[in-house]
């Protein structure tokens, strides 16, 4: 028989140990979800309210960011009229892309209605350019995967724009390069030369700009450096798009039948076809939002071409040969047209 003084040792001994024990398993699991930033270094997506400037960045910037980690930031602003506009850390170093392609570590902005993704960006060669949400909300996703971290991750400043409800026309007297992409490419796409683009996005230095992208340059090819000098005559982008106009909508020569064009039955031609100016082409280039992009005519005139008619004389006594002045049809402009779902 055990004294009873003894069981109670012993059970208050037990007791103890179990205690510590689920302690020290309390400290693990903390350890496990350490708060770095102000976010877990795992999956963690955070709802931030903007009232002012603040700052998101990626685990331990300006070094080298944890492995394996996905961190989601939706930003939004109080007022629903409140823009949110993001501006990059020129100090900016993710794992470099593959192909082309941020695959595995980048980081991405998202507008949450609709799911359209702004941009995504891995490398350090060039830091992303500002951004500025369509509505009161955006999303910041950074993701890293178990290879290759790199340094100094990234840092973002977020700030409050505050849009007046009587001018609704705002965004159109916003600087150039806070445009969203998708009118950004339509504005610039409408300029016939290099020159007039550049003018549009910086007026007050583009030959500057123009000069800069024909200074020499240093590449690199795996280990080694070499030089490459960039020169005015190398690419004329001015005639490369000339060259995609003349081969896009415009009048071409087109095959046209006389008796059909002519709705003629009665009567025979030669030649039986002519060559006629016509709107052909694709529309590749059409604006991005319509949904139904056509070559149309936009300036039309009617021309006369003398060719030989052969006519049944009344009463079947041989072919009446005369030649004869037909009218047809020449487009002489083209232009690609939005033709609405009602049209």
């Amino acid at each position: 028989m055990i004294p009873l003084l003894l069981l109670i040792v012993i059970s208050s001994l037990h007791q103890h140990e179990s205690v510590a024990e689920s302690s020290h398993i309390s400290k693990i699991h903390h350890a496990s979800t350490k708060e770095q930033n102000g976010v877990h270094e795992s999956q963690h997506e955070k709802v931030l309210s903007v009232t002012g400037d603040g700052i998101i960045q990626s685990p331990n910037f300006p070094n080298k960011y944890p492995r394996n980690t996905v961190i989601v930031w939706q930003l939004v602003a109080v007022m629903e009229s409140s823009r949110i506009q993001l501006t990059f850390d020129p100090r900016f170093g993710l794992e470099d892309a593959e192909d082309g392609t941020c695959k595995y570590d980048y980081v991405e902005v998202e507008e949450p209605v609709g799911g359209m993704v702004l941009g995504r960006w891995c490398g350090s060669e060039m830091v992303p350019g500002p951004q500025l949400s369509k509505g009161n909300q955006i999303l910041v996703r950074f993701v890293s995967d178990e290879y290759f971290p790199s340094d100094p991750g990234f840092s973002i400043r977020y700030s409050l724009l505050q849009q007046r409800q009587s001018e609704p026309e705002a965004p159109a007297v916003m600087p150039v390069w806070m445009q969203p992409v998708e009118d950004l490419t339509e504005a610039v796409s409408a300029f016939n030369t290099m020159e007039e683009v550049m003018k549009y996005l910086e007026p007050e230095r583009w030959q500057l700009d123009m000069d800069d992208l024909y200074k020499p340059t240093w590449q690199v090819l795996g280990k080694s450096f070499f030089h490459q000098k960039k020169s005015r005559g190398a690419v004329d982008l001015n005639l490369l798009r000339e060259d995609v106009r003349l081969y896009s909508c415009t009048p071409r020569n087109f095959s046209v039948s006389l008796r059909e064009e002519l709705k003629r039955t009665d009567a025979i031609f030669w030649p039986s076809c002519l060559l006629v100016k016509r709107c052909g082409g694709n529309c590749a280039c059409c604006s991005y939002n319509c949904y139904d992009c056509q070559c149309s005519p936009t300036k039309v005139a009617k021309k006369y071409h003398e060719v030989l008619m052969l006519k049944h004389r009344t009463g079947g006594r041989g072919l009446q040969k005369t030649l004869a002045d037909v009218p047809l049809e020449h487009h002489e402009e083209c232009n690609c047209v939005c033709k609405n779902d009602s049209d």
